[in-house]
């Protein structure tokens, strides 16, 4: 298959790391700094050419662009757009709308999605809506080593991105909490951050696992009168599950403006 993408920032790159394993396809860069599509050409071969090209040419465009760029690079490409209309374009920017989108390109070649960097290394948490199933099935294959990939109601995907699509910043912060406790407690920096790291990954395996609740998961970590329960209350009191409510929260309401 052949696969264009415009626009390799730190999302378009980590799709195209997930896309890669999915198959021996043909592939076409284009990036606004090229001399970091050519860097990328180097690891994943392909080749690098305009915009224009990859609109006239790719069966599937996935579009790593920035959402106030959207409209001006997809009215800019009408004409290659008109001449290539099986093609199926999927974008990845935050609050753009299918109908949105639909201004430019048929509605029945669109998918939103919203991945997060992790995909890149096989462990991501991808969502996306279409109106075309054959669209959704051409994803999730080409999506197949990204990590897991979830359709939803496009109403929905605005709430995805402020969890999913944001929500590794959220974890990379407490990872660095972690650390940083560790750090004061006398442990080296490099040793806090594995076990931080590890910490998250395994907990959060047992509740992809297992069919249990994650205040049951946390229960059981959690002995009466123990150091757990001592500090759980002092997260509790300084506001941990509050402030991560209220920063999905601010997370979604900005998304929401940036599709505006």
């Amino acid at each position: 298959m052949k696969i264009g993408f415009i626009g390799l920032g730190n999302m378009g790159t980590a799709i195209l790391q997930a896309v890669v394993k999915s198959g021996d396809h043909e592939l076409l860069l284009s990036n606004y700094n090229y001399e970091k599509a050519i860097s990328l050409q180097e690891i994943f071969k392909g080749q690098v050419v305009n915009n224009q090209e990859i609109a006239s040419q790719a069966q599937v465009v996935f579009l790593g662009l920035k959402p106030h760029l959207v409209a001006d690079i997809l009215s800019q490409l009408q004409t290659e757009i008109a001449a290539n209309p099986s093609a199926i374009w999927i974008s990845m920017a935050a609050g753009i709308t299918l109908r949105q989108l639909s201004v430019y390109v048929s509605e029945d070649k669109l998918v939103r999605m919203m991945p997060n960097t992790p995909v890149s290394v096989g462990q991501g948490m991808t969502t996306f809506a279409t109106y075309n199933e054959e669209n959704a099935r051409i994803f999730m294959d080409l999506m197949a080593h990204s990590g897991q990939v979830k359709q939803l109601p496009e109403n929905l995907m605005d709430a995805a991105t402020a969890i999913a699509g944001c929500g590794p910043a959220f974890v990379y912060e407490f990872i660095q909490a972690l650390t940083s406790a560790g750090i004061q407690n006398g442990l080296t920096a490099k040793d806090a951050q594995v076990l931080a790291s590890q910490t998250v990954l395994g907990s959060a395996q047992m509740v992809l696992e297992s069919d249990q609740h994650p205040a049951q998961l946390r229960d059981q970590v959690t002995s009466p009168g123990g150091s757990t329960i001592a500090g759980l209350v002092a997260l509790t009191q300084a506001g941990f599950q509050a402030a991560t409510i209220q920063g999905v929260k601010q997370a979604l309401e900005r998304t929401k403006e940036l599709g505006q």
